[in-house]
Order: C-alpha cells, then sequence, then structure tokens
C-alpha cells in the first residue's frame, strides 16, 4: 500500500523537493517472464525527443514485484535485532532486519512486517511507527520497501509462532546489536542489505528526538 503523504517538514525546508507519482504514457506492453515471485516487462513509453520537442518511443524493460516490508526490532536497551541470511543472487550472507514479501491475500506491508516478525523472530511489538519507504532500484523494478519501526517487544511462544522455517530461513542467526554500534558496522561497509542500511540510519536520526516525529503506520 503506497503512502506519497508527507510529514510537516522543518522550518525553512524546501516544500517543492517530493517525490511524486507520475507515468508517461505507454504505447504497448509485454509480458517476458512470470514466476511465483515476480515478473519481467517490457513497456514503449512515449518520451520528450532529443531535440527537446516532439516526442519519441522508448523500449523500457523492468521488474514487476509485490514490494516487502521490513520490521527494526529495537529492545528496552536500544539494540536492534540484525539476522544473517544467506542471499544466492548476491552470493551473501547478509545481516537484515526480519523482512518479507507483500505477497499474502488481503495483507499490506504493516501487517506483513508484524507477520514477519512474528515468523522470523519470535516476537510482537506493542508499538510501530514508519521509519522509511524507498524503491530500492528504481530504474529496473518496481519494488517498494516499507521499514517500520517495532518496540515494546514480547516474546511469542513457539506454538503460537504457527510457522515453519525452512531453505535459507532454516539458518538464521540473530543478534542484537546497539543501535550506534550498527550505525558503525554501516558507515564502515560491513552491512549491504538496503533495508537495513537504511533502516539502521533512519532510526538513529529518528532518535534524536526520541522518535517523536515519527509518522503512525498507516492501517492496511
Amino acid at each position: 500500500m503506497p503512502s506519497d503523504t508527507h510529514p510537516a517538514l522543518p522550518a525553512g525546508a524546501d516544500a517543492k523537493v517530493a517525490d511524486a507519482p507520475e507515468s508517461w504514457p505507454v504505447e504497448r506492453s509485454e509480458e517476458r517472464f512470470r514466476s511465483v515471485k515476480c515478473g519481467m516487462r517490457t513497456d514503449w513509453v512515449r518520451m520528450v525527443g532529443s531535440d527537446g520537442e516532439g516526442t519519441t518511443v522508448a523500449a523500457r524493460d523492468y521488474m514487476e514485484h509485490p514490494g516487502a516490508a521490513a520490521a527494526l526490532a529495537l529492545d528496552a536497551d536500544g539494540r536492534v535485532l540484525l539476522q544473517r541470511q544467506y542471499r544466492h543472487a548476491t552470493r551473501h550472507t547478509l545481516w537484515e532486519l526480519p523482512a518479507g514479501l507483500i505477497d499474502a491475500e488481503g495483507e499490506g506491508p504493516l501487517r506483513t512486517a508484524q507477520r514477519e516478525l512474528v515468523e522470523e523472530a519470535g516476537l510482537r511489538a506493542g508499538l510501530w511507527h514508519e521509519l522509511a519507504e524507498f524503491f530500492p532500484s528504481p530504474g529496473f523494478s518496481d519494488e517498494r520497501i516499507h521499514v517500520y519501526l517495532a518496540r515494546d517487544l514480547s516474546v511469542v511462544p513457539p506454538e503460537e509462532i504457527g510457522f515453519e522455517r525452512e531453505h535459507e530461513e532454516a539458518d538464521l542467526v540473530a543478534e542484537w546489536v546497539p543501535l550506534e554500534e550498527a550505525v558503525a558496522l554501516v558507515m564502515a561497509g560491513r552491512l549491504h542489505n538496503g533495508a537495513t542500511v537504511i533502516g539502521v540510519l533512519a532510526a538513529q536520526a529518528a532518535s534524536a528526538d526520541g522518535f517523536a516525529s515519527l509518522r503512525e503506520p498507516a492501517e492496511d
């Protein structure tokens, strides 16, 4: 569920600078590939000509993606939950936030983040805020990732989770890392997952006023 509303800006900030929805005319579109998780499509898009006048048509290939949601779980001691998971496309193990695809029927990003926190970490949060929202690769994909701050944590009994980890998730390793240490790991180039990097830096920025400026999450 995309969110294109913005909170109040600090005094003196340029209100003109904000991403906005827009769609240029598409003359035709062709699906190239479709799998369970994503698809590939080519659109022939009408654009302004190179001389600044008239129009031209250019082919643009992109991945169609359902989007994803992540939870930055912050405990009472100011520690962030990071989980190490193997990612075959990158041939890396990456330290990440609990996260998953927004692919369950009738489920928006907030509920996805809440579900993933339970399934991957065995935790529930009593307090949720929007932390960041971004397109990780806008030149290639329509994927949109929502990152939420999850606080007031409690442990979910194993019998209530109702989910069995398999494949990459069966090998998850968890660490609780102080927020300032997580920031240092980002700045040292030791963390590479996009949602983790953005979430950690956004959480550090938001902590300056005790998270008072964060947006309430939109209900799914």
